[in-house]
C-alpha cells in the first residue's frame, strides 16, 4: 500500500476508533495477516500467520510470519522464518497453515500449491526453534488429494496420539505417527453432509481442540461470505454434534479462519477480518477476542470487536530489553526482516507512533532511556504517558546516521506504577531504523 495514502488511512481509521473505545484489534497493524494459528508453550502464545501481500486482488500470499505474546495484548514480530520456495515441490500459494510442539521440536504444517499435482498439498516443515528456521521435513507433500488439500489442524490428544484434519468443502484426517512426518492408516473421509453433526453448508478452516474433556471442531460455513461454526465430540474422530453458529458473519471479509486456546485461566478466539485500511477479503487481518465455555460445554455466539482483549494477563518489564517490533498498536510504521535475521521498525515518519500497553515501571521512577536506532534523516522520539498526547517523560534525539548506535535520554517525567507507553515519531520522513530500547531506574 502507498505509504502516504496508508497513513491518512490509518490516521482517520485509528481517530475513528478512539473515539469511542481504545482499539486493540486488528492485533498486527503493520502488515496484512490472515489464518491465525495460536500455540500455548512454556507460558508464551505463539501466532502463527498467513501473509497476506499489499493490494491483493485474489490470494497472494508469498510467506508464513511468526509474533508471540506473553500478555495477550503486546504482540512481537519474530519476521518470515517460511517461504514457501524452502518447500522445492511448491511453486506458490502459502496458504493456511499451524504449528505444534512435540519431544523438543516444532512442526508447522502449511498448504502450498504442488509443482506437480497442479494443486495445493499439505507439507511439513521442522525447527528446533519456535522462530525458526524452519526446514521441509519430507521434500514431497505430506498428504495429497485434490485441490481440497488445504487448511491443515493438527491436535495431539492426552495419550500421544496426534491428529491431522484439513479440507475445503470436504473434511479429512488422518492419524499422525510419533515422528509427526508419516501417518498410519487410510485417509479417512468425514461426511460433513451429515446435518446433525455438521452446519447446512461445511466450507473449510477446520480446528480441532480440546476443552475439559469435550472435542471442539470449529470451521467456516453458510458458503460465502462465511461463519464460523462448531460440533463437538467426546473423541478427536468423532462422532460429531452440530452445536450451531459460534461467530457470525462480519468484518469486510468474506473468508474467516479461527483458532481457539486456552491461556493463563481464560478463552481466546483469534480469527480475521478486513479491518484495516484497504482490507478485503484478500488483504485481511488478525484479531483476537476472549470468549467463555457455557457450563454445559457449549459456547455462546460472539461477535467481533474493535476492543478486542481489554485485560491483560501480564506485564512488561521496562527494565529489560523490549523490541522495538513489540506493540499493542501502532500508527504507520512497518517492519522488516535483514539478511543476518534481524527484525526492527521502519518506514518512521512524523507522527507515526507505537504503543505498548501495560508496562509496569514498579514503585521506583525510572532514570533513562536507550533505543538502538539507525539514525537515517535523523528525528526525536517523544515518549508520552497513557496517551498519544499524554504528558511527555522524555525526549531522545536522533542524530542522522546510516549505522546502528545507542542512544541515551534521561527521564524528567513521572513513570511509577502501570503505564501504556507511547513511543511518538516527530521529524520529516524516513527518519530512522528502530531496533529495541530499554528504560533503567
Amino acid at each position: 500500500m502507498n505509504k502516504e495514502i496508508r497513513f491518512v488511512a490509518i490516521g482517520l481509521f485509528v481517530a475513528n476508533l478512539c473515539s469511542v473505545c481504545t482499539a486493540q484489534n486488528p492485533i498486527i497493524q503493520t502488515c496484512y495477516t490472515a489464518d491465525p494459528a495460536p500455540m500455548v508453550h512454556n507460558g508464551t502464545v505463539y501466532l502463527y500467520a498467513d501473509h497476506d501481500e499489499d493490494n491483493s486482488k485474489y490470494y497472494t500470499m508469498n510467506d508464513w510470519k511468526v509474533y508471540s505474546s506473553t500478555d495477550m495484548v503486546n504482540w512481537t514480530d519474530h519476521g518470515t522464518p517460511l517461504h514457501y520456495t524452502d518447500f522445492k515441490w511448491s511453486d506458490g500459494q502459502a496458504w493456511a497453515s499451524q504449528c505444534v510442539y512435540r519431544n523438543g521440536k516444532y512442526y508447522w504444517y502449511v498448504c502450498c500449491h504442488s509443482k506437480t499435482l497442479n494443486h495445493h498439498a499439505v507439507g511439513v516443515a521442522v525447527s528446533d526453534s519456535p522462530y525458526g528456521p524452519f526446514k521441509d521435513a519430507l521434500g514431497k507433500p505430506l498428504a495429497s488429494l485434490s485441490w481440497a488439500d488445504i487448511d491443515p489442524t493438527v491436535f495431539i490428544d492426552d495419550d500421544g496420539q496426534a491428529y491431522l484434519y484439513w479440507g475445503n468443502s470436504g473434511l479429512w484426517y488422518v492419524k499422525l505417527n510419533k515422528d509427526m512426518i508419516s501417518y498410519s492408516g487410510d485417509i479417512v473421509k468425514v461426511d460433513v453432509k451429515d446435518k446433525k453433526a455438521f452446519a447446512p453448508i461445511y466450507v473449510e478452516a477446520p480446528w480441532l481442540n480440546k476443552h475439559n474433556g469435550v472435542y471442539y471442531l470449529s470451521y467456516a460455513a453458510g458458503g460465502i461470505p462465511e461463519h464460523i461454526a462448531y460440533s463437538t465430540s467426546n473423541s478427536p474422530t468423532g462422532p460429531w454434534k452440530y452445536q450451531g453458529v459460534m461467530m457470525p458473519q462480519q468484518g469486510g471479509s468474506f473468508t474467516n479462519h479461527g483458532g481457539m486456546i486456552d491461556y493463563k485461566g481464560k478463552s481466546y478466539y483469534f480469527y480475521h477480518n478486513g479491518a484495516l485500511p484497504g482490507g478485503s477479503g484478500f488483504t485481511r487481518s488478525i484479531c483476537v477476542d476472549p470468549f467463555t465455555y457455557n457450563s454445559n460445554g457449549t459456547i455462546s455466539p460472539f461477535k467481533m470487536t474493535k476492543e478486542g482483549v481489554k485485560d491483560p494477563v501480564g506485564y512488561l518489564n521496562p527494565y529489560e530489553r523490549v523490541e522495538a517490533e513489540t506493540m499493542a498498536w501502532s500508527e504507520g510504521v512497518k517492519t522488516v526482516q535483514d539478511a543476518k535475521a534481524r527484525i526492527y521498525v521502519t518506514s518512521i515518519d512524523n507522527g507515526d507512533y507505537i504503543k505498548v500497553r501495560s508496562v509496569n515501571f514498579e514503585k521506583k521512577e525510572a532514570k533513562t532511556f536507550a533505543a538502538c536506532v539507525g539514525g537515517l534523516k535523523g528525528g526525536i522520539v517523544e515518549l508520552r504517558m497513557d496517551q498519544r498526547d499524554g504528558p511527555i517523560i522524555g525526549t531522545l534525539k536522533v542524530p542522522a546516521n546510516s549505522q546502528w548506535m545507542v542512544h541515551r535520554t534521561l527521564i524528567k517525567g513521572k513513570t511509577a506504577g502501570i503505564h501504556d507507553l507511547y513511543l511518538v515519531f516527530k521529524g520529516k520522513q524516513d527518519l530512522f531504523n528502530f531496533d529495541y530500547w530499554q528504560f533503567d531506574k
